[in-house]
């Protein structure tokens, strides 16, 4: 590994920086002729090579204020491209912010042993829906619990399968209020809500069983594809062989101190939902087939060191996150379900409605990714009013009129 000097913090991109896109169109058909790829895949390469280059049309926008005109090239919207997901982060958040309670929010990762990677990468659905379901069956179990808190807690997961240096590493960050709603409708406060909100080894132990037991029905039923490396252990009575001798016995569960108010949990998952496995602007320079770039080091207080890797393992890495299609990595539990949230946040505010107070002043968080200010004139507002898909095909179409009444149309 090449080492250079750490910082706390992640240095600013440079104009100069490759993307992962440049890579991908660099390198990519030389690695797509020599690998064998999943369509979901290619399809991942092609949309990233392609993105913002008029592959997906174009679009036109124009100042409110001055009447210049822009024209760009759309962006391929794929939630694996490192460029794309400004727009739905912001919305998400944005639709998050509406459903925030005036309570506390704790945060709890559960993460999958590193011996299951290579189930992992040949199973990827049935691993993290196994992943999913565990842990917040686990959660909701500690929730009901009398003895922990006796209620019914609401809290949602966003997936997570890479590591700083791209390596498979699936976990589930968890969002969850400090206490629930019981059966008699009453709010109930967790025990130990200033320091956590379960013990984690109890957490740890049943979700591990939890885990162990899905995993083992799955293979009975012939769902799982076994890699090479394990093909020994393809009859029932192997694969439990192997597991018992091979699981470690304490799996990583934590979960930190409450967040220190709503506009914290904002910043966080704002910054975590719509995430891929690498940044743009984590990466330095690809010379010699070699790319550089920033990692955390997890190991050093998470400062920020660089690495280098062979060009065809950093694609290698990558295409290893590539998700299912249309599998859902946020995801929504307890009184916060999907169907359920929009009534149940509703009575529960109205519980808690001596504690309003917390919660305010939220509408104003940034919405700089939604507008871009003129570069002409510095005063006005960049607005869209036409897109073109990528055969030419109008999509959006806006009177000029209504935005600039004196700018003529492209």
């Amino acid at each position: 590994m090449k080492t250079r000097p750490g910082h706390t913090t992640l240095p600013e991109e440079t104009d100069t920086s490759p993307t992962v896109g440049d890579i991908f169109k660099k390198y990519g058909r030389a690695y797509r002729e020599a690998h064998r790829l999943h369509p979901r895949q290619h399809k991942v390469m092609y949309d990233i090579e392609h993105c913002r280059c008029g592959d997906f049309g174009t679009h036109w926008e124009i100042c409110d204020t001055c009447g210049h005109l822009e024209k760009g090239y759309n962006s391929c919207r794929n939630r694996h491209c490192p460029g794309c997901n400004n727009i739905a982060r912001r919305r998400w958040v944005e639709a998050r912010i509406k459903d925030l309670l005036p309570v506390s929010y704790h945060h709890c990762v559960f993460t999958l042993p590193g011996m299951f990677n290579p189930l992992c990468r040949f199973n990827r659905r049935i691993m993290y829906d196994l992943l999913f379901e565990n842990a917040s069956q686990t959660l909701l179990e500690f929730g009901e619990n009398p003895k922990r808190l006796g209620a019914k807690i609401g809290f949602y997961g966003i997936l997570h399968t890479w590591g700083s240096k791209l390596w498979l590493h699936p976990h589930i960050h968890f969002i969850v209020t400090a206490g629930g709603i019981n059966t008699k409708g009453q709010w109930v406060e967790p025990k130990y809500n200033s320091t956590f909100l379960f013990p984690v080894r109890a957490l740890s132990n049943v979700f591990r069983a939890k885990f162990l037991s899905g995993l083992i029905a799955a293979h009975g039923k012939g769902l799982l594809k076994l890699p090479d490396e394990l093909a020994q252990y393809s009859s029932p009575s192997a694969f439990k062989q192997w597991l018992f001798h091979t699981v470690p016995k304490d799996w990583v569960v934590y979960s930190k101190p409450p967040f220190s108010g709503p506009a914290e949990v904002v910043k966080y998952i704002g910054r975590y939902t719509h995430s891929t496995a690498i940044n743009n602007n984590r990466i330095i320079c690809v010379e010699d087939d070699i790319v550089t770039f920033w990692f955390k080091n997890t190991r050093k207080k998470s400062r920020w060191e660089t690495t280098t890797m062979p060009v065809i393992s950093f694609i290698d890495r990558f295409l290893f996150h590539v998700l299912p299609k249309h599998f859902h990595r946020i995801r929504y539990y307890g009184f916060l379900a999907n169907g359920k949230a929009g009534p149940q946040i509703q009575s529960i505010r109205q519980i808690l409605a001596d504690r309003i107070e917390p919660v305010l002043g939220l509408e104003a968080t940034d919405n700089s990714d939604s507008t871009q200010q003129c570069p002409a004139c510095s005063k006005g507002t960049m607005i869209t009013f036409l897109v073109l898909d990528g055969y030419g095909n109008v999509v959006k179409e806006t009177g000029t009129e209504q935005v600039m009444p004196a700018a003529e149309s492209p």
